[in-house]
């Protein structure tokens, strides 16, 4: 049996503000951990591309800042944000630093882990920059690994923006 994502859960947006996870039902989710002195930092340049592309068809983009992987997000919020805002001008939804592993890994990536677990189907996240993408009911995850670009998942995108026909 499916599990469908628990839209009850809580998040918190990178300027405090808590923002329930069903604001974003009925949108296809592209949900990424991130990090602003990692070697895939670049990425953010493709998901603000993917952002704008797709937004309109109802793709939400939500972004995850994590320390946890070679402690490449040291920073607070606020300089999480500048930082995406001056260099790759982001404007798709940011949320507070997050954990992603361990006990005290945020509920959202302990769904988002065990619905797609990983290579050999392991359910942690390896790296920064690994993305979820979740279709509109919230029930089929694919994972993509930190390699995978943004411009690589245009397919996958498309096809989950498509209207399912029964």
């Amino acid at each position: 049996m499916t599990q469908t994502l628990p839209w009850s859960i809580d998040l918190t947006r990178i300027d405090g503000q808590v923002e329930p996870l069903s604001n974003f039902q009925g949108k296809v989710l592209l949900i990424v951990n991130l990090a602003s002195q990692c070697g895939f930092t670049p990425q953010y340049a493709g998901l603000q591309a993917l952002h704008q592309r797709f937004s309109d068809r109802g793709l939400a983009i939500l972004g995850f800042p994590c320390n946890q992987f070679g402690a490449q997000e040291p920073g607070d919020n606020s300089a999480v944000m500048q930082f995406c805002e001056s260099r790759f001008a982001v404007r798709f939804a940011m949320f507070s630093k997050t954990e992603v592993n361990g006990s005290a890994a945020h509920p959202l990536f302990q769904w988002l882990k065990q619905a797609a677990p990983g290579v050999l189907g392991t359910e942690t996240v390896k790296w920064n920059f690994t993305k979820f993408l979740v279709s509109r009911d919230g029930q089929t995850v694919k994972r993509f690994a930190p390699t995978d670009t943004p411009e690589s998942m245009v397919d996958d995108i498309e096809a989950f923006l498509r209207p399912q026909t029964n």
